[in-house]
């Protein structure tokens, strides 16, 4: 058998395997130390793959910057800073009808600008913004729409916790990403706002709310100094973290340490942090942690066992001999994309397609950096879609309301998935819309 049939049927066979059950990275694995065993004929070759992957995908001190911005993340989402940004967005759309949905998209925009995690959004917002959604009227489907399409903001909007697994995939510059998804997350924030106020005039029976509710949240009576005194943490660690990595002033890597010292300073001064709580982030860290280090792990070695079967040159010659561009390549990529997206996690997405489609992607010069920024809202598609939106399911077990189905959450996010489509499309379309800022 030649190395080229060795990486299709090692295509076929992860797919096969990852439908029956199997765990994305024990799969990558499996058929990676399998396929370099099959192409070289020497089991201690692949051995040998398998511990200089292991020790070369996550040696570098770079990779520092998973932990600390997930335990900054996990910190935030402890000292109740998802209610204030609530509370204060509310303040400001309170007049506006439909206010209460573009408030909670606006929360979402600041919050996922200090956390990067859009399950931990979906979480929080689930207990905050829906319940006084309901208290005032609005409809089952929207209030839950709403949440579920404004939680991908934390993986566009930066330090966005898919954006650092595709620079360490792509080997590209993760403080590059994180300003080249400050524009689009923007717009796409933009975009939701605006379909929310078209949407409950145009079609007030999907949206509801009453008309003197307006404002009638969890509170009505912030001053203007109480509003900048609420906004003020935020507003310091944002512009502290990103300022510092746009600024040359840190590092990724640095940047996260400094944004986790001050999400610490910020929980322990507003008295939100318990010792039992602190041990509780201290774990769920290392368990995200632990979890991306081995699929990274996994992909790292799925890359290296395809460049040796030749499976990415011969794909590349295919399709230069096919006569296809670039714009029919990235169309048919992010079909399948939004596709793998319905019955697969966003990471697994990743791992699964970048080391089969970044050499390509290569061939044609194309900017890694937007690709990256295409690629991660394609893949955040898929938290929206059926079976497997993740962001629904994440909503789904956090709402205390046996009323609200898994169906109507699917239904209330349908509209945002369409926004996000028209999005991306912006955003192949002007490539510009994700660099202009670098």
């Amino acid at each position: 058998m030649s190395g080229l049939e060795i990486g299709a049927l090692s295509l076929v066979a992860m797919l096969v395997l990852i439908y029956a059950g199997m765990h994305v990275g024990v799969a990558l694995t499996l058929l990676s130390f399998l396929g370099v065993w099959a192409i070289k004929g020497r089991m201690i070759v692949a051995s040998k793959l398998l511990a200089q992957a292991a020790a070369d995908s996550i040696a570098s001190h770079i990779f520092g910057v998973v932990p600390l911005f997930v335990l900054m993340g996990l910190l935030v989402s402890h000292s109740d800073v998802g209610r204030d940004t609530f509370e204060v967005a509310n303040r400001l759309f309170r007049r506006v009808k439909g206010g209460l949905g573009i408030a909670t998209v606006a929360a979402n925009a600041i919050f996922a600008a200090i956390t990067g995690i859009s399950i931990a959004s979906a979480a929080v917002f689930t207990k905050v913004a829906v319940p006084e959604m309901l208290r005032l009227g609005y409809t089952p489907r929207f209030s839950v729409g709403v949440v579920a399409g404004s939680s991908v903001l934390g993986m566009l909007i930066p330090p966005s916790l898919l954006l650092i697994v595709y620079g360490f995939l792509a080997e590209t510059s993760v403080g590059a990403l994180f300003i080249a998804g400050i524009l689009p997350g923007l717009v796409l924030a933009f975009a939701y706002g605006t379909a929310i106020l078209v949407m409950a005039h145009r079609f007030p029976a999907f949206v509801g709310g009453s008309e003197d509710g307006h404002g009638r949240v969890i509170r009505e009576d912030l001053g203007p100094g109480e509003i900048v005194l609420k906004l003020a943490p935020i507003v310091g660690l944002v512009t502290v973290v990103l300022g510092g990595i746009y600024g040359g002033l840190f590092t990724p890597t640095e940047a996260g340490a400094v944004g986790a010292l001050g999400a610490l300073v910020l929980a322990l001064a507003r008295r939100k942090l318990t010792w039992p709580g602190f041990w509780q982030v201290l774990v769920e860290t290392g368990h995200v942690t632990v979890s991306i280090s081995f699929l990274l792990i996994a992909a790292s070695i799925y890359t290296r066992m395809l460049a040796l079967s030749g499976l990415p040159q011969f794909l590349i010659g295919g399709i230069a001999a096919a006569g296809l561009g670039f714009p029919a390549l990235l169309a048919i990529y992010i079909g399948l994309i939004v596709v793998m997206g319905t019955v697969l996690d966003s990471t697994s997405i990743l791992l699964i397609v970048l080391p089969l489609v970044l050499p390509i992607v290569a061939g044609f010069e194309a900017d890694l950096v937007w690709f990256g920024i295409v690629t991660i809202i394609a893949v955040e598609i898929g938290l929206l879609t059926p079976p497997l939106g993740i962001a629904v399911y994440v909503i789904k077990s956090t709402l205390d309301d046996d009323r609200i189905s898994l169906g109507d959450i699917f239904r209330g996010a349908f509209p945002f998935a369409v926004i996000m489509l028209v999005v991306l499309g912006l955003v192949v379309a002007l490539p510009g819309l994700s660099l202009a800022l670098l």
